[in-house]
């Protein structure tokens, strides 16, 4: 068996080129982007609540701050199956 000191293991290809990707990644480093369409725009600018909605809310509000907010696992389930089964 003949040993070649010129192919050792300190010169093998695969790991310069995963070498190479890693330094070019780190410097190309992608930043994130959002795009909001002109629809949501209008939505995000509208602050018209309807009354009877904003009410809901403040009910809910004081019930949770309260305490007395009971969650009705049974009608959560019905909701989630009549969604899944449509």
């Amino acid at each position: 068996m003949k040993i070649n000191p010129y192919q050792s293991i300190q010169s093998n290809p695969y790991r310069k080129q995963v070498e190479k990707q890693a330094s070019t990644s780190e410097t190309k480093m992608k930043k994130d982007e959002i795009q909001i369409s002109k629809a949501a725009l209008e939505l995000q600018q509208s602050t018209k609540i309807d009354a009877a909605r904003q009410e809901k809310v403040n009910e809910l509000k004081e019930q949770i701050q309260s305490g007395n907010y009971k969650i009705d696992a049974q009608a959560i389930a019905n909701k989630f199956y009549d969604y899944w089964n449509q």
